[in-house]
This record gives C-alpha cells, sequence and structure tokens, in this order.
C-alpha cells in the first residue's frame, strides 16, 4: 500500500462536543485528539534523527519516511483545529494536560534514546494500526446520527495511520534489527517495552484523565436522570473498548510484522475521498488547459 499524503477540507466551525448520539463515544474519541497534536510533531522529530542511519540501500523506506512526515503534518493541522472548538465549548483544563503531555514527551526526547525513542513510536503506530480496522469495520453503530465533519476526521485519520503502520516498525529494524542477537534482543524484547511503555503512559497517563475531565464536566450539568443515562452509556463502550483491543495482542507474536496486516474493508476506497478530485479534498484536479 503506497502511501499518499492527503489535504482533508473539513470545516469544524459547527462541530459541538457531543457530535454523536454516544456521550461516551462522542468524548472518547475528544480525548483522543489531544494526543496526535503534540505527539506527531515529536514522531516527525524523532524520523529526522533516525534518518541519518537508515541504510541508502532501503529506497523505499526512505521514501516512505518522507510521506509519514506529510500525513502526521496533516495529522497534526486537523486535529489542533477541531481541539480549539472543543476547548472553546467549556473545556479548557484540556489545553493544560495537553501541554502536560507534550512536556512530557519533550523530556523522553532529550533523555531517552533512539532506539527506546523508535520502539515506543513502533508502540504508538501499532494502536493506530488496530485502531484503523476498529473504525471501518466495528464502528458503524456508534457513527448512525454521528457529525459527518467529525466521522470524516476519524476515519481519515485512522485509514492514514493503518496506510503507514509498517515505517516505524521498519525503521527500527533497518537500525536496530540487523543480525540473529539484535532480531531477538531489539526486534521483539526491545519493540515490546516500547508497545508497553506507549500504552500506559498515554492511555494512563493522559487519555483517562482527558476522558474524565470531559465527563465530569458534563456530570456537574445533569440531572440524576441523565446521570444514570450517562452511566449505562459509558459501560457499554467500555464493553466495546475491551473487546476491540484484543488483535494487539497479536503485537506480542515473535513474527508479527504490521505489514501483513489485512486492509480493513472499504478503507481505500474511502481514503480516495480526500485525493485530488474527491470530496473531502483542498486540492480539485487541475483541468488540463484548453488549446
Amino acid at each position: 500500500m503506497a502511501l499518499t499524503v492527503r489535504y482533508p477540507n473539513i470545516d469544524y466551525s459547527r462541530v459541538r462536543a457531543h457530535w454523536a448520539p454516544s456521550r461516551a463515544f462522542s468524548h472518547h474519541r475528544n480525548a483522543t485528539s489531544f494526543i496526535p497534536t503534540p505527539i506527531e510533531p515529536w514522531l516527525i522529530r524523532i524520523l529526522q534523527r533516525a534518518r541519518p542511519l537508515v541504510p541508502a540501500s532501503e529506497a523505499r523506506l526512505l521514501k516512505d519516511m518522507d510521506d509519514f512526515i506529510g500525513q502526521e503534518s496533516q495529522h497534526y493541522r486537523q486535529h489542533r483545529l477541531f481541539n480549539k472548538h472543543l476547548i472553546a465549548q467549556g473545556y479548557p483544563a484540556l489545553a493544560d494536560i495537553e501541554k502536560e503531555l507534550e512536556d512530557d514527551l519533550e523530556r523522553l526526547l532529550q533523555n531517552r534514546s533512539l532506539k527506546f525513542l523508535l520502539a515506543y513510536a513502533d508502540g504508538f503506530e501499532s494502536l493506530g494500526a488496530v485502531a484503523g480496522w476498529v473504525w471501518f469495520e466495528k464502528s458503524a453503530s456508534w457513527l448512525e446520527g454521528a457529525d459527518q465533519d467529525l466521522t470524516d476526521l476519524w476515519k481519515w485519520h485512522m485509514a492514514e495511520e493503518f496506510e503507514h503502520r509498517h515505517v516505524c516498525f521498519d525503521i527500527y529494524h533497518a537500525i536496530y534489527g540487523r543480525g540473529w542477537w539484535n532480531a531477538i534482543w531489539n526486534g521483539y524484547f526491545c519493540r515490546i517495552y516500547g508497545l508497553l511503555f506507549a500504552v500506559r503512559h498515554l492511555n494512563r497517563g493522559y487519555m483517562e484523565r482527558m476522558y474524565a475531565y470531559l465527563a465530569e464536566t458534563d456530570r456537574a450539568a445533569m440531572t440524576p436522570d441523565e446521570q444514570a443515562a450517562f452511566a449505562q452509556d459509558e459501560k457499554r463502550f467500555r464493553r466495546f473498548l475491551l473487546r476491540t483491543a484484543l488483535p494487539l495482542l497479536a503485537n506480542f507474536l515473535p513474527w508479527y510484522n504490521p505489514s501483513r496486516k489485512r486492509t480493513p474493508r472499504g478503507l481505500t476506497e474511502y481514503l480516495r475521498r480526500f485525493e485530488p478530485g474527491g470530496d473531502r479534498s483542498r486540492h480539485a484536479l487541475r483541468q488540463p488547459a484548453s488549446v
């Protein structure tokens, strides 16, 4: 699957915090939106640091790295636009937590080895590969009646995460996985450590805090009946999250390779909407000049 840098045309001016019928689903995705804004520029800096270490013979990988950076730059831009609108709707503390994550990632960048940073990056990117499957094959019921702009933001983003799922994995192995010992120690054990660290750092450290803040802010304005309904909604959504997290266990297999993952149904066709000439692209196809 070749990588393509796309430029979505999405209007966030009318988007509301509760953009899907399920408040729990909306707020989980809203909280998740504050991860890309600090982490995408951080990933770009890691790739820029790693690029001189990738062998010149890896021409395809070097091209993928350039396209990865282009895609992540757009992910950062789109989520930054949405996040500004969300903060303005009565959730100012999200900006403070987002800044905490930015500072935390900067400390990691300054104090940890490139091997660790790439293992973290690969662990984070492997979450996106699973999310692509969830959005395209498991989320239809949650998206019935949802705002189309936010649906498009997330499906475009997660489709591209699936599209470039192999890049950090391939960089890590090209630099640190050569030779049988490195293939075992770095290619498996250190990679798994990076995955576990990324999951705990982002989910427990930031995602759960941001979701809790969104939910508690809403609860303060709810009636007792509304609070009870929201609690049931949260239980249903938590069960969904547990079920759809199971494919992540494949990462623990010694022969795991993200390039071998099956492309989710409808993903490739959906991405064409964001390419030149598509209805969600900022770049329309140029028509040939008349003679």
